[in-house]
């Protein structure tokens, strides 16, 4: 595949995988959460309702969803070329957003601390996607199943959370989250039956479940 494709990296790709890298030391720099407001963008704010498009633009069909993940996997290799890494892209559809995923290799260096360049990452895809479409994206980027075991571990956190403040009757803070990881555990929460709320500025917002009544 050719790096000179309209919206893959060729002569500049090492810019912007430097420029990933750069954001990453910067949030190491100045504590976990820097990249917050980077996010999902949908999830900041009021971080307990559940993601939508508040823009007007109108939802995307599977179609859209299917091109903007071709768009982000071709982006991704690109990046992968320069860098002179290993991995398989695999493309889906989840919802009403696409997700593409790194696999097959030990990437760690492509998901950082906390997830901080991997979350670059993601920024940089969707601008990519964007050039080309003219839509926002939601399109999620995954490296090394690193989303899925974080997801798993947010949730049980989420669910211990909970236990604690309904045998206590106690409200329970947590520690600081992005945006991204505190939908996690509302939800985790919601479906154990409690409520919670988040407080706060970034990057020490955090979530406080609060017992019932």
């Amino acid at each position: 595949m050719s790096q000179q494709d309209d919206g893959v990296p060729g002569a500049g790709a090492e810019d912007e995988v430097g420029a990933a890298l750069a954001v990453s030391a910067a949030a190491e720099d100045g504590g976990d959460g820097v990249l917050a407001g980077e996010l999902d963008e949908e999830l900041a704010g009021d971080d307990t309702e559940a993601a939508g498009d508040s823009s007007g633009q109108p939802r995307a069909t599977v179609a859209d969803l299917e091109l903007e993940g071709e768009i982000a996997a071709d982006y991704i290799e690109g990046l992968l070329d320069v860098a002179d890494l290993d991995g398989d892209i695999d493309m889906d559809v989840e919802g009403d957003r696409a997700v593409v995923s790194v696999v097959g290799a030990t990437l760690s260096e492509l998901v950082g601390r906390r997830g901080e360049v991997l979350e670059a990452l993601q920024e940089l895809t969707r601008l990519a996607v964007h050039q080309q479409t003219g839509a926002r994206t939601r399109m999620m980027l995954d490296v090394g199943g690193y989303r899925q075991r974080r997801r798993a571990e947010l949730a049980e956190a989420g669910q211990d959370a909970a236990e604690e403040v309904r045998r206590t009757g106690q409200p329970k803070k947590l520690w600081p989250m992005n945006p991204f990881e505190r939908k996690i555990v509302h939800d985790a929460v919601a479906a154990a039956g409690l409520r919670s709320e988040s407080e706060g500025e970034e990057p020490d917002r955090r979530v406080v479940v609060l017992p019932v009544g």
